[in-house]
């Protein structure tokens, strides 16, 4: 057997897994091969989705489950001992493990990351990998542990028998918390974004604190009423006896894990601040869930509560930790021990990807102006001023603007799915009642099938907010269409949610954030990949923020002649969003003088002027063109000529290979098809998106080839056969011609069984030739 022969799969099982084994690493519970840890990022063009491609590690070694050590990447003979290194260190780096490995069946080059010092790079010979204890101990002499301290540390995590695992940053951030908190750390702050499992890995955080003994008694915070609840029962769940809900401002001093709303045990009245019926260190782990809203404050109740209970550890997570001059998460809870960006999550391919339409409305970009001396509906004189967003839906009410509104919510559903859940954002509860009844009149039918179709789910309003855990439901089809103002911002686990209308003004990027985490869980079993941000009051300017690390948009212009929609106002500097975000009337009159005038005006026409769509590109960066000069540029970014393509393409034994190549780099055929022609070849959109060449059929091809009576030296069955090729190419494409499975189809049956028909040509090898003259034939005018 010759080394140099074998794949980088057959190095792999016949010599370091074999080494790995006699260094007595378990293989059913420490070595995980091919060990996927992210899913691939979601990629959306139109209505087609794609997954890139997902990050493995050759090999995952851990010393107990769910407490990696190190990573292996391997290469075959022909590279050098080290040449997967720089591989190993970027997935040890992401992975937070302190060794990496590279190896090519020789032997092993170690990376030691934890600057423990001595020396960092070394050369192992093949049979002397180091053992699971060994490396154990290297590893803990490196943190420092005392015996304590490793206890804790190495508790095991809660496993259901589900199968369920943590995800990668999960570990991390689970296993950094748990030994902060070892080494007494007091205060700790978790920076994760909305839909990477905050609730669950805070649970397994207090489980393994609370199993080891680290922690006996522990109190869970939130600030909504259905965030309690699903934690309760969700991933809180296995705490099962030991766990209570305090309600009914009631307190039982017999449980050891509280979960809470701060309005349950706070209050305005010293008697309503029942926490104050426990001791100051009843609690040794206090966990702030959503702590940028209210807790960060100095006057805020939470930060009473954790003030009165300041004896013990206490942990804030938030996706948007909050910094202003007067509310600080960092500076209550110090820099983030561990943080997971919405950029990250969707680079990832954990969480779902956006498409962004911007819709500029008349009155809203030009402003507008009553004549002198108009009323409105009500006979009010209309005070005499330029209004603009600022005031629409809060001093100055322009009906046909709702209507308007609601009609091109409506038709976005009409032309994609009807039944898609959908959250409308609206200024306040009025302007939220207005959308609602709008949204009822345009869509008539469904409202009358279900009155829930259409539902304002607001703070004052019961029968709406007791439609939420269905809104939320995936399973359960009705309410639809939500509007609402500020109850919906946070804490709504919408897995489905599809559409996002904003018709409210946004100026604190915390809760930009917050709404846009509305939309981005993927859920694959209700075909939920990607979501849509519908804009109409140019929030979405926020994703040009430097605050904001989610992905930048690309923008595609429908019409030449769209002009590009400006800013109507600067971003202000105040931040409306200190505390706890509640609903509001619409908007606060002046304290100690008359009501505000509003004005409602039933007859001023508002129209659309501007509509854009904006895409985020595989790599999350920032691009103006449209579908086909950004496919231009990603196959130029591989094929800098014609002539480089041609070459590749015809050197090719299998064409659908490059082809899916530039589809990894973000080339859409499918909708660049609909651009140019859906009958025509992906050979020929390339060359003609990317390199201006006129584009053929796939059936002007097929009839090329046919005339030139290429296969006159083949026998009259396997000439049928070629022809019976050559037509499935016409209707679907070369991929179906590469495939052997075409073999099984009509009408090549009619010809015998795959391994009969090969025969007609002499054997595989000689098919195979065949298909690439076939092929040869197809392409030859452009080579």
């Amino acid at each position: 057997m010759n080394k140099k022969d074998l794949s980088e799969t057959d190095i792999r099982t016949k010599f370091i897994t074999p080494a790995l084994v006699s260094a007595q690493w378990d293989v059913m519970t420490q070595i995980r091969e091919e060990a996927y840890f992210t899913r691939g990022r979601v990629m959306v063009r139109g209505k087609t989705v794609k997954r890139g491609e997902a990050k493995k590690a050759d090999y995952l070694l851990s010393y107990k489950p769910n407490l990696p050590l190190a990573v292996v990447e391997a290469k075959d003979n022909n590279h050098s001992v080290g040449a997967g290194m720089q591989q190993a260190l970027d997935y040890a780096e992401i992975l937070d493990v302190p060794f990496a490995y590279s190896s090519n069946g020789d032997a092993f080059l170690e990376h030691d990351r934890t600057g423990s010092g001595g020396t960092v790079t070394r050369e192992i010979p093949l049979d002397q990998f180091p053992k699971p204890q060994e490396l154990w101990a290297r590893y803990r002499a490196a943190r420092g542990w005392t015996p304590e301290q490793e206890t804790v540390t190495t508790q095991d995590y809660n496993d259901d028998g589900s199968g369920k695992s943590p995800r990668y940053y999960q570990l991390t951030a689970v296993n950094r918390t748990v030994e902060a908190i070892a080494r007494g750390k007091p205060r700790i702050l978790l920076v994760m974004a909305t839909g990477t499992g905050k609730t669950y890995t805070a649970f397994q955080i207090i489980w393994r604190l609370w199993k080891a003994g680290a922690k006996k008694r522990i109190l869970f915070l939130v600030d909504r009423n259905i965030l309690a609840d699903q934690t309760r029962i969700n991933d809180f769940k296995p705490f099962g006896q030991a766990m209570t809900k305090i309600t009914n401002r009631q307190v039982d001093k017999s449980f050891e894990i509280y979960l809470s709303l701060y309005q349950a045990v706070t209050g305005t009245e010293e008697e309503q601040n029942i926490y104050k019926q426990f001791s100051p260190d009843f609690f040794d782990l206090v966990i702030v869930d959503e702590c940028h809203r209210g807790s960060a404050a100095d006057d805020a109740a939470w930060r009473q509560v954790l003030e009165y209970f300041s004896s013990a550890t206490q942990i804030g997570l938030t996706a948007t930790p909050k910094e202003t001059k007067d509310v600080s998460n960092i500076e209550y809870f110090g820099d983030p021990l561990f943080t997971y960006s919405l950029r990250q999550g969707i680079s990832d391919g954990f969480l779902a990807p956006y498409k962004v339409v911007r819709v500029g409305l008349d009155k809203d970009l030009d402003g507008w102006r009553p004549y002198d001396g108009q009323v409105d509906k009500y006979g009010q004189v209309i005070e005499d001023r330029e209004y603009n967003l600022r005031d629409f839906d809060r001093d100055l009410i322009l009906e046909k603007r709702t209507e308007v509104v609601a009609g091109k919510v409506t038709q976005f559903l009409r032309e994609t799915d009807r039944f898609a859940k959908t959250i409308i954002f609206c200024e306040n509860i009025d302007h939220a009642e207005r959308m609602r009844q709008a949204m009822v009149n345009a869509n008539p039918d469904l409202a009358a099938a279900n009155a829930k179709y259409v539902m304002r789910i607001t703070g004052d309003n019961d029968e709406g907010k007791a439609q939420l855990d269905n809104f939320i439901d995936p399973e359960s089809p009705y309410p639809v269409v939500c509007t609402t103002s500020r109850l919906m911002t946070t804490g709504v686990d919408a897995q489905t949610c599809r559409l996002i209308v904003l018709d409210r003004r946004i100026n604190s990027m915390t809760e930009f954030k917050q709404i846009i985490g509305r939309g981005t869980r993927i859920n694959e079993d209700y075909n939920k990949f990607f979501f849509t941000i519908m804009d109409f009051r140019q929030a979405t300017a926020l994703f040009a923020d430097p605050e904001f690390d989610g992905d930048p948009v690309q923008i595609y212009d429908p019409g030449p002649d769209d002009p590009p929609v400006p800013p109507d106002d600067p971003p202000e500097t105040d931040d409306d969003d200190g505390g706890t975000i509640v609903d509001g009337p619409p908007p606060d009159d002046p304290p100690g003088g008359p009501p505000k005038v509003r004005y409602f005006v039933n007859d001023v026409p508002v129209s659309v002027i501007t509509e854009r769509v904006q895409y985020l590109d595989e790599h999350g960066k920032l691009i103006t063109e449209s579908l086909r000069d950004y496919s231009r540029k990603a196959v130029k970014a591989a094929y800098a000529s014609l002539d480089q393509f041609l070459n590749a393409w015809n050197n090719s034994d299998r064409k659908q290979a490059i082809l899916e190549e530039l589809a990894a780099r973000g080339v859409f055929f499918d909708e660049l098809a609909k651009l140019v022609g859906s009958d025509v070849d992906p050979f020929d959109l390339v060359c003609h998106v990317a390199f201006d060449q006129p584009p053929l059929t796939r059936q002007e091809r097929a009839q090329r080839v046919q005339k030139r009576d290429v296969f006159g030296k083949y026998g009259a069955q396997a000439r049928a056969v070629l022809d019976a090729l050559l037509q499935k190419y016409a209707v679907a494409g070369i991929a179906s011609v590469e495939s052997l499975e075409i073999l099984k189809v009509d009408p090549l049956t009619d010809f015998g069984t795959p391994v009969e028909i090969v025969r007609l040509f002499g054997g595989r090898d000689a098919y195979l030739t065949a298909i690439r003259e076939l092929e040869a034939a197809l392409y030859q005018e452009a080579a």
